[in-house]
């Protein structure tokens, strides 16, 4: 599979490169947390928080919006599950990492073909946004001795308790999460749970 650089113009539909950040502080925290077997996600890390950068992504990534700062971490070369938000999502790695990505526009009746899936590779420290209508999941190690540890700025609240209500619509019975919706490849253990089954084809490994 082609790995693509953010810097490509492939990646234009996908996100974009913010400018004007200081990361060291963050990467420098982020190092501090272990790398699990797999992989670990938490919404909001209070190490994280406390970071410098903070207010500044609030303030100008989200024009002022309640953030919250997480972690997704450990080991990862696959697909398994594509999700999306109303909302971007900005990543900063420690190491550089791959993000697979998809468009929610090729979504047909509930399933995407994994053979329309991009992958790009995000340098260290980068700020990068992924536009609300782009489908990612966890990120993927370029080394498997490094593993990734990628921050996740998102809207308060998001990856959070999913919200009690009846599925009125099919997207409704998508949600697995608040502000969470996801399509699951067969073979993943997310779908093995009961997470809508929204991907066909090969559940793609970079390895």
């Amino acid at each position: 599979m082609k790995i693509y650089s953010i810097y490509d113009a492939e990646f234009k539909p996908y996100g974009q490169v913010l400018q004007g950040y200081d990361t060291k502080e963050l990467q420098e925290a982020m190092m501090k947390i272990d790398l699990p077997e797999g992989t670990a996600y938490e919404p909001g890390i209070d190490s994280l928080e406390a970071c410098e950068i903070f207010g500044p992504l609030s303030d100008r990534a989200y024009g002022g919006m309640p953030i919250q700062l997480g972690m997704c971490w450990g080991h990862n070369t696959k697909l398994n599950c594509l999700e999306y938000h109303r909302d971007s999502e900005v990543n900063i790695g420690t190491h550089d990492f791959v993000l697979l990505l998809a468009k929610e526009d090729q979504i047909v009746d509930g399933v995407l073909d994994t053979s329309l899936v991009k992958a790009f590779r995000v340098p260290a420290g980068v700020v990068v946004e992924v536009y609300a209508t782009t489908l990612h999941y966890a990120p993927c190690h370029v080394n498997a001795a490094d593993g990734f540890r990628v921050a996740v700025v998102l809207p308060k609240g998001t990856n959070t308790e999913k919200p009690d209500y009846e599925p009125a619509n099919e997207e409704d019975k998508w949600m697995t999460a608040r502000n969470k919706w996801l399509l699951a490849h067969p073979e993943s253990s997310e779908a093995k749970s009961g997470a809508h089954i929204g991907l066909k084809g090969e559940n793609i490994d970079i390895a």
